[in-house]
């Protein structure tokens, strides 16, 4: 696992667009995982920026989005297909038909789930996983469990991801309560993955995910498995962890 300590929100979101476009640039036709929240969308917007300059084209890229509110149409603007339209997709010269976003009014859940898996084999594999953190360890929608969700799956949200999710919605009321999300297994048979964590209320969860156990209370912690993973985080973030805890894992 390597760590890039950031000193600040800009730089963090201008290193990972540059992980991100330089993967698109070596393969045009890159298959990238992508994440929603408010962390990845500094990410985005130099994506956008890097794409009106000219440095890079995403004609061929083809992506598929972590997770999707339940119950929410793709117009509705506090899905995650509104979010991506939003931040990135309207911005740049994808093909819509190379975007892949989970159906949140499927009449059909466990067949949505396996069609979206089908079709991430069908693209050999996601190249690049961009991953945001949870204040309780989750990624994707992949809740804190004793047991580790494998495949794209229906999820019962935490409270405590109902809560931190409401600061988007009218009420707390109005968050869903469902999402179907990608399994902790679909997410680690990424060929590498970017995690993004920014601001001191992700520095525990960052030392857990790091330094400590793995475990499906933390699921998050699973990562410290995968052979390529990078974690980019700002000073805040990166509170907790020592110059040693860092010089460690590198060694």
């Amino acid at each position: 696992m390597r760590v890039i300590v950031a000193k600040d929100y800009e730089e963090l979101s201008k290193k990972a667009a540059n992980i991100i476009s330089s993967q698109i640039t070596l393969k045009p036709n890159s298959v990238l995982g992508l994440a929603t929240g408010s962390t990845p969308i500094g990410t985005y917007r130099e994506l956008v920026r890097l794409y009106n300059e000219g440095n890079i084209s995403f004609k061929e890229v083809v992506t598929f989005n972590l997770d999707e509110y339940y119950g929410l149409d793709s117009n509705n603007q506090q899905s995650y297909a509104y979010y991506m339209n939003q931040q990135l997709f309207n911005h740049i010269d994808i093909k819509k038909d190379n975007i892949n976003i989970p159906n949140g009014m499927t009449e059909d859940i466990g067949l949505e789930c396996k069609n979206y898996e089908k079709k991430i084999r069908q693209a050999n594999g996601i190249d690049i996983q961009l991953l945001g953190i949870g204040r309780n360890g989750h990624i994707g929608f992949n809740e804190p469990d004793v047991k580790f969700e494998a495949l794209t799956h229906l999820v019962e949200l935490d409270e405590d991801t109902i809560k931190a999710n409401s600061r988007f919605f009218a009420s707390i009321d109005d968050v869903p309560k469902l999402a179907i999300s990608m399994g902790i297994k679909t997410i680690m048979q990424s060929r590498s993955i970017i995690l993004l964590a920014s601001g001191a209320e992700k520095a525990k969860t960052i030392h857990h995910m790091i330094l400590e156990k793995i475990t499906p209370e933390l699921p998050a912690s699973v990562l410290q498995l995968h052979p390529n993973v990078t974690v980019i985080l700002d000073e805040e973030a990166a509170l907790l962890l020592t110059e040693g805890d860092l010089l460690e894992m590198e060694a």
